[in-house]
């Protein structure tokens, strides 16, 4: 008799146990009696009736994400992954219809996501799709929150969060933007090296023009040497053309002296004996006297033609300037 006292208490022990229940933070418990249900328990310490009441299921009000990859097509016919992140959750006034209403809530928004996927991808090309992918995420979830929210739960945000187009789509794609970039580099290239040409050629013009200067300021100063030279010469009793002819031949002899004093020079002036100096002394004593007679028979000219216009009469030069002698 004490044995069956002692099952006893044991026994009632445990079913007083089993009438007290916890429910975690972020959980909704479903309590059924003979299998009907009776009532919703939120997180805490729970009593329930032995054997006749039991916990039917559990219901997790946190935010969960699903996701689901779909493959499609777009209106270029070309073929994309794309992954789509659901975050949904229950509502905790509406535990009972998540729990009775909705067997396999997963596999209820996967489908929802391939019908607005598959109805909305296939209006875009593929490069709308990348740009337009928030408009496709809206649609998923205008779409979801219409349908899930009679079932109890609500959708806080969809994203697409990948696209992934074939890879020989991509290879292309990597390809164009590789001839683009090569395209910038070409054009910028192009650009520096017109700048380095526009550069240069300023430079050289600049550096032509200061050369100019300064062979013209030589070649003045070298004019007024010759002025002072003439001045001399003729003082101690040397006309200009004896003078001017004897300036040139010494700066002949210059030019020699200078060519022999470089021992790696390769230049050959010709003639260059003695009988060149004279030669050439000579011709240009006499190409200084023709240009005086050919300067004096023109101011002769000159001063006639003064003479008929002051007259007005019909005097006719003659053609040959020789002459000019017979005539007068």
């Amino acid at each position: 008799m004490d044995i069956a006292l002692i099952i006893l208490l044991v026994l009632g022990f445990f079913i007083l146990l089993s009438s007290f229940f916890t429910v975690k933070q972020q959980t909704a418990v479903v309590i059924e009696r003979f299998g009907k249900f009776l009532i919703i328990r939120q997180s805490g310490l729970h009593l329930k009736i032995p054997v006749i009441d039991r916990i039917a299921g559990r219901v997790n009000l946190k935010i969960q994400q699903l996701d689901v990859i779909i493959e499609t097509k777009t209106k270029d016919n070309v073929f994309v992954k794309l992954k789509v992140s659901v975050q949904f959750m229950v509502v905790q006034e509406t535990v009972y219809d998540a729990f009775y209403k909705l067997e396999y809530p997963h596999d209820q928004i996967t489908s929802y996501v391939f019908d607005v996927v598959r109805a909305e991808v296939p209006k875009l090309i593929l490069d709308d799709v990348f740009e337009r992918k928030d408009d496709i995420a809206v649609a998923v979830k205008r779409e979801l929150n219409e349908a899930m929210t009679t079932y109890g739960y609500t959708i806080i945000n969809t994203l697409v969060t990948d696209i992934d187009p074939d890879i020989q789509v991509k290879n292309a794609m990597n390809r164009i933007n590789a001839a683009d970039r090569e395209k910038t580099v070409a054009e910028f290239e192009a650009e520096a090296s017109r700048i380095r040409i526009v550069a240069k050629a300023e430079a050289e013009a600049e550096s032509k023009r200061l050369q100019g200067q300064g062979i013209a300021n030589q070649r003045r100063e070298i004019a007024k040497g010759l002025v002072e030279s003439v001045d001399v010469l003729n003082r101690v009793g040397i006309n200009s053309q004896e003078a001017s002819a004897l300036i040139v031949v010494t700066q002949h002899y210059d030019t020699l002296q200078a060519i022999g004093a470089d021992a790696n020079s390769n230049l050959i002036l010709l003639p260059n004996s003695p009988q060149a100096g004279s030669d050439m002394l000579n011709n240009m004593i006499a190409s200084f006297s023709a240009s005086n007679q050919v300067g004096e028979m023109m101011k002769i000219r000159s001063d006639k033609n003064n003479i008929k216009k002051e007259n007005k009469t019909d005097y006719r030069l003659p053609e040959n300037p020789a002459n000019h002698d017979l005539e007068d």
